[in-house]
């Protein structure tokens, strides 16, 4: 049996016994269980509310409550197959500790309160804030978890009608290099290629990307197609061996950063064995250089715009010079042999290419770069906007990318566009019905920024929405200490008690999921809609009705002029005039109503699987391919080199430490930790070492280890030989347990192009507690 079968089987096995040890938990059935009495269920469909996968689940009610989960085998996305958080998805609503009503600190203590009077609270301290320091004193902090009617509704409140660009959402965290990265190299946002991507291809090149773990159900999909096709190969790039390095046909290791120099040294060797598809290039793509030692981001109120320069394709070649397969190897730590293996699988005429990355690549001081090399690698041999052909970047949260990137909730983006574009502003501004004057032209604060601006006290009121950033924030003492300065109002909108809701002054119980209606759009740009199925706990309001009713104590009756049975419909009306047209088209309410999602750009109700191919896309005017986001209508290849980490490992602190996620939660763990199967699997945070280096200093496995950074200090037990393997001089440690805040050791430090942060390389010490 190969080692491939292997791994799927005992994937298989492990979810089979967390399956059955959920009957033993009370309350909630699962779907073994709950089909012994299918009369009694009612199954309705529903996208799942963890991770960008956007897989759909069909939920069992009974007598008001979620009682059963399973995939919904009409799902193109998972086609009936959930992971192990999504088998037990219901459960998360159900925690004891549920907020349902309103509480207000008084006198240092949260008492509680009608939650109407909580929203009275709210709106007034929102006009004193603006009335006392100006409308940029408030800001609005919410999420890739926000459906795409809560973001909407929260650009209109805040751009639209108090005239501040102070909104900002996790996926800044997250997700942000993507954005930059798509938009620097292909004009707009959002993969060219679908999930069909995967049927079609025959190789697949992760970067940095634990899929077996972060995205499994994708993970199991390239998996069948390796049982299906022996010619299919699974490379693993990574910094720490993982499941995906034992079901992956080959792992290479390489030093952290260094990812920069293996994708310029692929794109060396590929114009040096005469492997890239000239007439594509000739074509359909044009070079450019861009600025280099751009800095780090590291101190308060930087600031960085790119600039694009032409180039030819003799300076690329000159400027990949320096990226031989045997300099990088020394570099890297990957040998020049396997350098020279993956430029032979890109460069193979014969072979389809599939790249997904996640966070890997994104949280890094020079995200938006390697989004831009993996492009180059695909745009010089050619393999790009074909099926099986795609360089496809991956979304952690259910809606990082309908509601931030579609929507537009970022400091600089507007529903259709930017801030900073005057056509732009007045089109929202025709939408809104509010003065285009309202609008400001430039951008206030991304999220870094943002939770500076809070402890410097310029901005003295946030409104935290779906998000836990009192866990998340990297330099995590700094913004945890200045949201508790006096003079600051801090409001969050959760469905539990949280490190956030700790130091807030007003904490508003949000409904969750199927207790409300929405919309969710995921990794392949598929919209999807769900129905409210059940009635929140107590007081529990919809976070978009939270931000409507506080519009309207603002004075803004005549934007949010929506009834609350039936404002849903009507926000998406409102919401498809601005992507009106052929390349962004939405599908109308009623379609998303009958199907489980549709992929946009859907120009007269059809989706669009490959953008910039004219046989699959009709926006296309020029040519076989047409990237039409760029004023030329080609793909930009880029020529950016290798930089050095801002914090690199030396005697006092000699490790690398990596954060990330475990299979078993999600994100802070606010809702998965409070899934009882879930929380026994993995109870804890950990440090994950290598053994030689456990061995070095004397640490055993369970033993207790102090990790030390110059920002602060941890101690939690070893992990020596468990499921993952960091390379020697490197330590690794999850975040989802708000017991051991691991951000309170790593850098704030930032890509300047598109300021999402690095979790991913600060320098530790590890000390034997």
């Amino acid at each position: 049996m190969d080692l491939t079968r292997r791994t799927m089987i005992r994937g298989m096995a492990a979810q089979a016994a967390m399956l059955m040890a959920a009957r033993l938990v009370p309350g909630v059935r699962f779907s073994a269980i709950a089909e012994a009495r299918p009369a009694a269920l009612q199954w309705k469909k529903a996208p799942c509310r963890f991770c960008g996968t956007g897989c759909g689940v069909l939920v069992g009610i009974e007598g008001g409550r979620a009682v059963a989960v399973k995939g919904d085998p009409d799902s193109p996305v998972n086609r009936g197959l959930l992971c192990v958080k999504g088998y037990h998805v219901v459960q998360a609503l159900y925690g004891e500790d549920r907020l349902q009503k309103a509480l207000v600190r008084r006198d240092g203590k949260f008492v509680e309160v009608p939650i109407q009077e909580a929203l009275d609270l709210v709106a007034s301290k929102m006009k004193e804030s603006i009335e006392q320091r100006g409308k940029d004193s408030v800001a609005v902090y919410g999420s890739g978890q926000w459906t795409i009617p809560d973001g909407y509704v929260a650009s209109k409140l805040v751009k639209g009608c108090i005239g501040t660009n102070n909104l900002e959402a996790n996926a800044r965290l997250c997700m942000a290099s993507a954005v930059t990265g798509f938009l620097s190299s292909f004009g707009l946002d959002e993969p060219m290629g679908c999930y069909q991507d995967i049927d079609h291809g025959d190789t697949f090149v992760l970067w940095g990307n634990n899929m077996a773990e972060m995205h499994p159900v994708l993970f199991s999909r390239i998996l069948e197609r390796k049982q299906a096709d022996p010619r299919v190969r699974i490379i693993d790039l990574a910094t720490r061996s993982t499941r995906t390095s034992l079901a992956a046909d080959r792992s290479m290791l390489f030093n952290p950063q260094t990812d920069l120099a293996i994708a310029n040294a692929i794109c060396q060797e590929l114009i040096a064995q005469d492997r890239i598809d000239q007439g594509f290039m000739e074509r359909f793509v044009s070079i450019h250089r861009g600025k280099t030692d751009i800095g780090y981001g590291l101190e308060d109120g930087f600031s960085f715009s790119d600039e694009a320069t032409p180039a030819s394709f003799e300076e690329l070649v000159e400027f990949l010079a320096d990226y031989t397969p045997e300099a990088v190897a020394e570099l890297s730590g990957i040998s020049a042999k396997d350098i020279r293996y993956l430029a032979s699988l890109y460069g193979d005429p014969n072979r389809n290419v599939v790249s997904f990355w996640c966070m890997g690549v994104n949280q890094h001081t020079r995200g938006t770069w390697m989004n831009n090399l993996i492009y180059n690698i695909h745009l010089l041999v050619g393999k790009i906007s074909r099926p099986g052909n795609s360089p496809f970047s991956l979304t952690g949260q259910p809606s990082a990318c309908g509601t931030v990137r579609e929507v537009g909730t970022l400091t600089h983006k507007l529903p259709k566009g930017v801030v900073m574009n005057e056509e732009h502003r007045q089109k929202a501004a025709d939408i809104w019905q509010v003065p285009v004057e309202n609008i400001q032209p430039k951008p206030t604060y991304h999220t870094v920024e943002m939770f500076r601006a809070l402890d410097r006290g310029d901005i003295t009121f946030l409104w935290v929405q779906v998000t836990n950033p009192m866990v998340t924030m990297p330099k995590l003492g700094r913004y945890r200490s200045g949201a508790e300065k006096e003079g600051r109002f801090l409001v969050v909108s959760d469905v539990y008690p949280t490190p956030t809701t700790d130091v807030a002054d007003v904490v508003l119980p949000s409904a969750m999921w199927i207790e409300r209606e929405g919309f969710y759009g995921n990794s392949e740009r598929r919209t999807q809609h769900f129905e409210q199925m059940l009635e929140p706990p107590g007081e529990a309001m919809s976070d978009t009705w939270q931000l409507i009713e506080v519009a309207r104590r603002l004075g803004y009756e005549k934007q949010f002029p929506w009834s609350e049975e039936e404002h849903i419909e009507s926000i998406w009306n409102e919401y498809r005039r601005f992507h009106a047209g052929p390349k962004h088209e939405m599908a109308t309410y009623e379609m998303l109503r009958e199907r489980p999602g549709v992929m946009w750009p859907c120009p007269d109700g059809k989706e669009t699987l490959w953008r910039y191919n004219a046989t699959y896309d009709p926006a296309c005017e020029q040519g076989p391919f047409d990237f039409y986001g760029k004023p030329d209508h080609r793909a930009w290849l880029w020529l950016r080199p290798y930089e050095v980490p801002p914090e690199v490992p030396d005697d006092d602190y000699p490790f690398w430490l990596d954060t990330g996620r475990v299979l078993e939660h999600w994100h802070t763990g606010s809702m998965t930790r409070r899934v009882p199967i879930l929380h026994r699997a993995m109870p804890k945070a950990y440090a994950e070492l290598h053994p030689d280096d456990a061995a070095r200093l004397g640490v055993r496995h369970g033993q207790r280890v102090r990790l030390t950074s110059r920002r602060g200090a941890l101690e939690l037990e070893a992990s020596v030989g468990g499921r993952g393997n960091p390379s020697p001089g490197q330590v690794f440690v999850p975040f989802f347990d708000e017991g051991f805040l691991i951000n309170e050791l790593t850098l704030d430090a930032f890509c300047p192009i598109s300021k999402q942060p690095d979790y991913k390389k600060c320098a530790v010490r590890v000390e034997k507690v």
